[in-house]
């Protein structure tokens, strides 16, 4: 395998420009892949969508909060929090399929970053999910759900989810660059992913879960993160800053582990 060829003679200022030019390039080429086989984005658009109308029709009428507040607004922050989160799957699986491809072997013996790679590939995966939170939002809008703190709140809150959703990009990577096998990429992902969402304040109050469970749920970082979006959705007591700052701290701490990993994985993929 022809080993990563460096640009040489670079300053820090012109290394940093580079890395970005080709991070930016990959991200272009993972996004150019959703126009030219739409059916990617469809699919990928339906679950989400499932979820919100599932939840709200199925559920919504079951499930009682205090202070009669709609179930679809309580919901949706949630429903925000968990697509950012499982459509960070599609990045583990996505570098599992290239190196499959022999992708990976190609970018490595270009003379671009060893971080571009992975970079443009979180990044295009944060904008695929940028484009789903707003499709949710039209449907949220469409039976009943609504910005309640204002156009500023609002934004800040989709941010929110983006941030926390990037940093699992980054966990998803390192999965797919070790077990590179895609169902198997797949089957890990969703094994831990599922119980972590589903065991936090995304879709029912804490309070309705079983007592063994309420303490496991209080200080999941999901529950955070879906809290201060609704925080920043719904305002108080539906979340507090406290969960936004968490939820940022959480972030932070999960890219500073991942990224490491995730390139180290990427060094040393075959």
């Amino acid at each position: 395998m022809t080993a990563v060829t460096e640009r040489p003679n670079t300053s820090p200022g012109n290394r940093i420009a580079w890395e970005i030019r080709d991070a930016l390039v990959i991200t272009r080429r993972n996004l150019f892949k959703y126009v030219r086989v739409p059916t990617l984005l469809i699919f990928s658009t339906v679950q989400p969508i499932m979820f919100v109308l599932l939840f709200a029709f199925v559920f919504g009428g079951a499930i009682a909060l205090p202070g009669n507040l709609d179930y679809i607004d309580f919901l949706m922050p949630g429903i925000f929090i968990q697509t950012s989160i499982f459509g960070s799957t599609n990045t583990g699986i996505g570098l599992a399929e290239d190196m499959n491809k022999g992708l990976i072997d190609r970018f490595r013996s270009l003379p671009m970053s060893r971080s571009a790679v992975l970079a443009g590939r979180t990044v295009s995966d944060s904008v695929r999910n940028l484009f789903v939170v707003f499709l949710m939002t039209g449907v949220g809008y469409l039976i009943g759900f609504d910005f309640q703190n204002g156009f500023f709140s609002a934004v800040f809150a989709i941010a929110l989810v983006l941030i926390f959703g990037y940093a699992f990009t980054w966990i998803q990577a390192t999965i797919g660059l070790a077990i590179k096998d895609v169902e198997s990429v797949q089957a890990a992902s969703f094994v831990w992913v599922f119980p972590l969402t589903f065991a936090s304040s995304a879709f029912v109050p804490i309070e309705s879960m079983a007592g063994w469970l309420q303490w496991f749920a209080r200080n999941n970082p999901i529950t955070h993160a879906v809290n201060g979006a609704r925080y920043l959705v719904l305002g108080e007591p539906w979340g507090s800053a406290s969960d936004v700052w968490i939820t940022l701290l959480w972030s932070g701490i999960l890219l500073a582990v991942f990224i490491p990993l995730a390139i180290s994985n990427y060094r040393k993929a075959v």
